[in-house]
């Protein structure tokens, strides 16, 4: 059982910046795939970014030049850079792995942003 903790998240004013943290039970050397998606309330959880092992990251349009996503392999960790945010960006963000055929989910992280 993978376990994904994620932090970092907040209230932040428009413009600002956070960066989140996934922290993985375990390598992350062992995922094919490594996501966050988020979900603003009364909508649908939504890709933000992905990335795969050695695999170039590919991002929401709406998040493109803003987010940047990132990894660790020392500290079984991965990063989303959030940048330039928008009150758009508010929602709770999850991290997620694929590892083999199963899915793997963190409780979410709450960010709002503030005018």
């Amino acid at each position: 059982q993978v376990r994904l903790v994620e932090s970092g998240g907040g209230l932040v004013q428009a413009g600002g910046s956070l960066r989140l943290s996934c922290s993985a039970s375990e390598s992350i050397f062992n995922f094919n795939v490594m996501d966050w998606y988020r979900q603003a309330p009364g909508k649908e959880r939504e890709l933000v970014a992905s990335m795969t092992s050695g695999g170039t990251p590919i991002y929401a349009d709406s998040v493109k030049g803003r987010f940047t996503i990132s990894r660790d392999n020392a500290k079984n960790t991965m990063y989303l850079q959030m940048s330039s945010l928008k009150l758009e960006d508010t929602a709770t963000y999850f991290c997620h792995v694929k590892k083999w055929l199963y899915n793997y989910w963190g409780q979410g992280t709450p960010v709002a942003v503030s005018s």
